[in-house]
Order: C-alpha cells, then structure tokens, then sequence
C-alpha cells in the first residue's frame, strides 16, 4: 500500500470527519478532474441557478448574489480560454471550482455550497450535456440526410440492382435506394429525440438523495435552465442514469447505421462492383501499391460502431447492480457518452462529405438492374393476373429460370416457343414483362420505387432533413 497522502483538501468537497489525507493511489482511482472538465459550462449554469435560489430564500445578500454572479462569469472566461487552473488537490470539477471561488472570493465563495449535494449536481450537469448533444446529432444527421437528398436528385431515374441476401433481387431506381437511408437516419434523429424528452428533468434541490431542508424551489432551478419539468422523485434524481443509457443506445444504433453505410460504399467502391467512386478528399492511397484508391473514410465509419456500441454495453455493465441512491460507481457515467458523441461528432460530417462525393457508374448500375433475372418476381406476378395461382406461378417461372440458365440466357434470352412449353398461360405478350423500365414504372405505391413515387418521396425527404438540420 502507498504511503497516505496528506493534503489541504481545497479540491474535496468532504473530509472534515477524517483526521488524514487519502492514500494516493486511492486519490488517484477517484479524481475525475481528467474528463468530468467537460462538464464546465453546465456546472456554472447548475451555479448560477443555485445563487438565485441562495439569494432568494436569504442566504446570500444582494451583494453577495452579484458578486458570485460576477465570479462565475470569469470562471467561466477560464475555462473558455482553457486556462482554469486546476490543482494537484482538485478531484472533480465541482470541487476545483468551488475552490476557484474560495480562492478568489473568500468567504462568500464558500457559501454556495449550502442546500446541495455532488450527488444532484453532477445528475444535472451531465442532463444538460446529453441534452446539448442531442440537440447537435439531430443537427448533424440532417445535414447527411441532405447528402442523400441532393445524390437522389442528381440521379432520380437512374436503375440499379436491388439487393436481398447480397444478391440481385428486383430492379429499383438509384435514387430509391438512396433514399432509403434518409428513413433510417431520420428515425435515428427520432431516437435522439426521444431521449432528449425524457431526460429533459431538473435534479436540482434533490441534495444528496432525500432533498434538502432550506426551502429551495426545486422548479425554480428547471425554470432557470431550461428544463421542462421536474424529476418525480429525489432518490431516483440522484441514482438513475437511464437517461445516458438512452442517449447511448441511440447513438449505438447511429453507428449502427453509418456502418452499413459505410460497408455498401465500400462495396459499391470495388471494381467487382464498380457502381460508384468516392472523391478525392475522401479516399487515400497505398503506402506501396501506387494504383490503390482507398475508401477509408467508409471504412473508418463502420469500425467505430464498433466502439460507440461498446460505450453503451459498458455503462449498462457498470448500472446493472447498483443499489439506490447513488454510489461512486457512477463515476464511470460520464467517459462512455463523451466517447460515443464525440466519435460521431467526428464521423458524421465526414461521412456527409463522402456521401456528397460519390459519383456513380450509371452504365454499370443500369446493366447490374436486370442481370440475374431480377424479372422473374415481375413474371410471376403477371402470371397471377392471368388466374394462375401463386404458388403455382413460382414453380413455373422456377422452371423459366432453370430453362434460361441451361441455355446461358436472361429471361428475355428465350423463345416464345420454349416460353409456351413451359405453361400455356406464358403466351408471346408476356414479354413485355421483361421491359425494365415497364418493371419500375408498375411499381408505383406510395413508398415504392416508380419514379412519380419516388419525386414524392423526395419532398418528404426534403422536409425531413430540414426539420433535424434546424
């Protein structure tokens, strides 16, 4: 065991009842000095509700109210300017600028403390935090989102392969495709938004877990930030980290979905597949092979789903078995949501910009459309119009396929004649199901991939990307 380390204890908010300083390496394992600094405008802000409600029960005078008021605006140019001075002695943010303010104000500075708990103000503090990172991953989706919506524009009656299994399934338009990831993304913005609501509660006046006896107003303090009501209960205040759960699993299910992105463009980028080319700014090259266009910026996006998953599957680990109120387990509350905002902080803008990059392949894409008698379904379905029953219907175009296959054809490869031998029903007009543009134009519900479909989509879309970009 390392020696005992005797300090002033400036930086601690408790200590009166231990006659030595705590041992080092324990000091160590507690001080989150290191990441819980990030925290700093949402303290100040917890702070200067805190003096209001000080001042106004009696605590602090009129004089006393301006003068921590005027303290906590240059605490807060320090820190805007990365020059607070924290302290070997300071374990978090809270005591650093509470001792800041001691420093710097004497006693009044020591007032503030008075009818709250480190335990209610670090449940605010990282509440208002998630709350601004929502707010700005909504933001930011919609700016991808309208990546997407400009790409589909720029392509709207453009063919390309459908996909089921990885393998060819059925003709759509480009843009369709396209759009498809302005839906997943926008009910990845409805899940920021969600937890956004629910954990928009003030804490404040919680204390410790069973509130406090000076008569603050624990509405005043939601008033005050912004908050739109207040937490039902002071034990579940001060112990329940749902909320960052929450806001984890929704950015995890935002990876989640820049990684598939990511692997189709990395997929689309091949020359096996060679449907699209990712810009410049984009892409980086071989140290060795001086051909090499790589895109590593998609790949970059689907590894770090990897770690923003992780962030939620570890905070869930440290929560699974804490009794109530709160326990310094909780501590480890804050470095996972850090983690995954800030890594999708850097991953959304630069996969916005590949997105915008991409150029397409439109000769390739458009025979790609209909290899792999991805007409078959179009067939079977004609033949249902014509009384045949389905189940019937796919066994016999089962057969067209394995006729045309024996002959080294597509569906449009085979006679008539042969056509005919297979089911009385598979006359010569028929054929005009093998018209690809015929296929697309059919397929016109509301959500389908006709190109009248899909314009009206497009507007939805639009107004989609618009409201998560405001």
């Amino acid at each position: 065991m390392s020696d005992a380390r005797q300090s002033t204890g400036a930086g601690r908010l408790w200590g009166g009842r231990f006659t030595a300083g705590p041992d080092a390496a324990a000091w160590q394992l507690g001080v989150s000095t290191g990441f819980d600094r990030h925290l700093w405008r949402q303290d100040l802000a917890g702070s200067r509700a805190h003096v209001h409600e000080l001042h106004r029960i009696g605590v602090l005078t009129d004089a006393e109210r301006d003068e921590l008021l005027a303290g906590l605006d240059r605490c807060a140019a320090l820190f805007a300017d990365d020059a607070f001075p924290f302290q070997p002695d300071d374990e978090d943010v809270h005591g650093a600028i509470e001792r800041w303010l001691v420093e710097e104000l004497g006693e009044v500075g020591g007032k503030l403390r008075a009818g709250r708990s480190r335990n209610d103000q670090i449940a605010s503090d990282l509440r208002l935090w998630c709350r601004d990172a929502c707010d700005e991953l909504v933001g930011l989706i919609g700016e991808l989102q309208h990546a997407f919506v400009g790409q589909a524009e720029a392509h709207l009656d453009w063919l390309a392969p459908g996909y089921t299994h990885l393998q060819r399934g059925q003709p759509v338009l480009l843009s369709h495709h396209l759009l498809a990831y302005v839906w997943m993304l926008d009910r990845d913005a409805g899940r920021l938004r969600d937890a956004r609501a629910r954990l928009d509660a003030s804490v404040l006046a919680s204390g410790a877990l069973a509130g406090q006896t000076l008569g603050l107003d624990a509405q005043a303090y939601a008033d005050h930030l912004g908050f739109a009501r207040v937490a039902e209960n002071s034990i579940d205040a001060v112990a329940s980290r749902d909320f960052a759960l929450e806001v984890l699993a929704a950015c995890a299910i935002l990876a989640t979905t820049l990684s598939r992105l990511g692997e189709e463009i990395v997929l689309w980028a091949t020359s096996e597949f060679g449907f699209a080319r990712v810009g410049d700014a984009f892409s980086t090259g071989s140290s060795i092979m001086p051909q090499k266009r790589n895109p590593d910026v998609a790949e970059l996006t689907r590894g770090k789903a990897g770690r923003v998953i992780g962030d939620l599957v570890a905070l869930l680990t440290t929560i699974k078995a804490l009794p109530l109120a709160y326990d310094r387990d909780l501590q480890e509350d804050k470095e996972p949501v850090f983690d995954a905002v800030g890594t999708l902080q850097l991953v959304l803008p630069a996969i916005t910009g590949t997105v915008a990059s991409l150029s397409f392949d439109r000769d390739r894409l458009a025979a790609a459309s209909v290899g792999g008698f991805a007409l078959a379904t179009d067939l079977a379905e004609e033949l249902v119009t014509r009384g045949v029953p389905f189940r019937e219907a796919h066994e016999v175009v089962g057969e067209v396929v394995r006729l045309a296959e024996s002959q080294g054809v597509d569906l449009d490869g085979l006679d008539p004649q042969q056509l005919a031998a297979v089911h009385p029903a598979l006359d010569a007009d028929v054929a005009a199901r093998f018209d690809v543009q015929e296929a697309i134009r059919r397929r016109d519900g509301i959500n389908a991939t006709a190109v009248a479909s899909v314009e009206a989509q497009l507007a939805r879309a639009r107004d989609a990307a618009d409201t998560n970009r405001a």
